[in-house]
This record gives structure tokens, sequence and C-alpha cells, in this order.
């Protein structure tokens, strides 16, 4: 899991300035898109649960949706998606980020590449290894500093959002969640609110440690 010090000659830092604005400018899509969610979770929730009752009618049954609730499938899906872009610009953000952090150091990073992708789904390490990769690009260039704050806070936010199968990935289905925003839908707007200040949080750190690292490549004269 864990790379050695690297005896190769180290390449030159990437621009990234480029991949942090399209990384800010997609989280901000995203939030955009968890707010839609959560005035559809009330808008569900204020309409009330139709006589018929919910979508999911048990055994394999399911009746046919009503104007709201088909629109809340197009606002889930078009979430998803969004959600996903966001998600490899996030990414890509972070690889150039790394590779810089290795021009700087001088040594692999800590995480090998495949764990750039599976630190986030493997269970049980994708509670840690994300954030290690996100601190490691941080103290190859000052490390000798705290690890910024908002760090912590994205980290956080980003666990909240995964607990209890809410928020960023919802162990139910669409018509399961419609019937949750009838029954009781506080829990899917504090999950939808969760998810919104993970993303901005997350733009508010790609902003601190893009800034930090090109200060420093420039001093640095390269």
């Amino acid at each position: 899991m864990i790379e050695q010090k690297s005896t190769s000659a180290a390449p030159a830092p990437h621009p990234v300035r480029g991949a942090a604005l399209c990384a800010i400018g997609a989280l901000a899509l995203a939030a955009l898109a968890w707010v839609t969610r959560a005035v559809w979770h009330l808008r569900l929730a204020a309409a009330g649960e139709p006589a018929s009752g919910p979508p999911d009618q048990g055994g394999g049954v399911h009746r046919p949706l009503n104007t709201l609730e088909d629109s809340y499938h197009l606002v889930d899906s078009v979430g998803s998606t969004v959600t996903f872009v966001c998600a490899l610009a996030f990414l890509f953000w972070l690889d150039r980020m790394r590779d810089n952090a290795k021009a700087l150091s001088g040594a692999d990073p800590r995480y090998s590449y495949p764990w750039l992708w599976l630190g986030w789904i493997v269970p049980v390490v994708n509670l840690w290894i994300p954030r290690g990769i996100v601190a490691d690009v941080h103290r190859s260039a000052f490390p000798e500093r705290r690890l910024p704050a908002v760090v912590n806070w994205w980290w956080g936010l980003w666990l909240a959002g995964l607990a209890g199968g809410v928020g960023l990935i919802y162990a139910d289905d669409t018509d399961e969640v419609i019937a949750r925003a009838y029954d009781g839908v506080l829990p899917l707007l504090a999950a939808d609110l969760i998810i919104v200040a993970a993303a901005g949080t997350a733009a508010l750190m790609i902003h601190t440690l893009t800034t930090a690292q090109r200060e420093h490549i420039a001093g640095q004269g390269h």
C-alpha cells in the first residue's frame, strides 16, 4: 500500500490552476444539484403521500408515478450524473496535486497510484486513505506546517454524508426515498445539508491547497 522513497529524478510540476477551477466549478454544480434535491424532498413532504400509497407497493408491484414523483426521478438522475462528473473532476485535480507533491519532495507518494481510486470504495480503508492522500499533498510542500483545518472539516462532512447509507449514496432506491420523504423528511433534509456543506468545504480546501502549492512552486523557481 505504501511506496518507498523514489531514487529516480522527479518530474517538473504540472500547472494545476485549471484543474482546481474545474473541480471547484463541478462542486458548485453538485451543491446546486443537492439543493434542488432538498427542494423536491420538501415538495414531496408538503404534497403528502397519495391515497394509493407509496410508489413501491411491495411484492414487486409499483403503481404509476404522479407528476411530482416522476419529476423527482429526473432530479435524482441529473443529480447523480452531476455528482459523478464532480468526482472525476476532483480526482483529476488530486492526481495533478499528487504528481506535483512528488516533484517537490523528490519522494513517491505515501500511497501507490491505485489507491487514488480504490481508496474511496474499499471498505474500512476508505475511512482514512483519501484524507491521507490529501494530507500528503500538503505535507510534501510544507512538512513543518499543520494541516489546514478545512481538510478535517471536509473529511468529517464527507464521512457524515456516507453514514447510515444516506446522503451521497442512498441505500434505498428512488421510489423508497420518495416514500421516506412522505413519512419523515427531516433525515433526508439533514443529509442534503451535510452534502452541500461538504461540497463547500471541499471547494475551499481545493483553493487553499492549490494556492499554497502554487506559491511554493513559484518560490522554488519552477
